[in-house]
């Protein structure tokens, strides 16, 4: 439960327009969909990805880590990792059964037999998107565990996209569908409070040493 006092405290050390920004962004972030990059070897593609889910109000994002490490560019994020929740994965299997217990559907992008286009996907269900290394795609345990396929239709000779642009046009696509359903696809009031403090967090220099003193203060 988010400590409100704590909050309130923390907002006093923002400017106006900082705080009026946090509400605009966290009422427009989601987290019906979320995005899961699976063992993506360059640096750049999983930093970019994580810069469209800030982008296009996706609240958190899933790197599973298995074989090549950690795979976030802070330089090329941009500073997204600060208002995206990251969360990491030692393995694909952690990662789906963490998902499945969130209650979303594991949606695998590839050119599947049975894939569904993107124009046709339906948003009615929380989704995670998998998406794979850049030669392989995803495993076969993704596959396997898959609720459903999506491919991005194509008009050229090329057979695929680089693993961020395929992030960014899914997302924008799924997200701006979103916003115009019925779809109850907002962040909770809780889950905003609890944003609200843990940017305001992130924004304050020596922010550490503020809350020893305002703990102090409050014995």
């Amino acid at each position: 439960m988010t400590d409100i006092d704590l909050l309130n405290y923390l907002e006093d050390y923002l400017t106006e327009e900082r705080k009026n920004k946090f509400i605009e962004v966290l009422n427009r972030r989601t987290r019906h969909f979320t995005l899961a990059i699976e063992d993506v070897y360059q640096l750049h593609n999983t930093s970019a990805a994580i810069r469209s889910c800030d982008v296009f109000g996706v609240q958190e994002a899933h790197v599973i880590e298995q074989r090549f490490g950690k795979r976030l560019d802070e330089k090329i994020a941009m500073g997204a990792q600060k208002w995206v929740d990251v969360i990491r994965h030692k393995n694909t299997t952690d990662c789906i059964d963490y998902l499945k217990g969130k209650g979303y559907k594991i949606i695998a992008t590839t050119p599947h037999n049975d894939s569904c286009y993107l124009y046709d996907f339906d948003i009615t269900e929380k989704a995670a998107f998998f998406f794979g290394t850049e030669k392989e795609g995803i495993s076969d345990e993704v596959i396997n565990s898959a609720d459903g396929f999506l491919k991005i239709p194509m008009a050229g000779f090329s057979e695929s996209l680089n693993v961020s642009v395929s992030v960014a046009i899914v997302l924008q696509y799924v997200t701006s569908k979103l916003r115009n359903s019925e779809i109850d696809w907002g962040l909770t009031e809780g889950e905003i409070l609890e944003k609200r403090l843990d940017w305001a967090k992130k924004s304050i220099k020596s922010v550490s040493k503020i809350i020893e003193r305002y703990k102090k203060d409050n014995l």
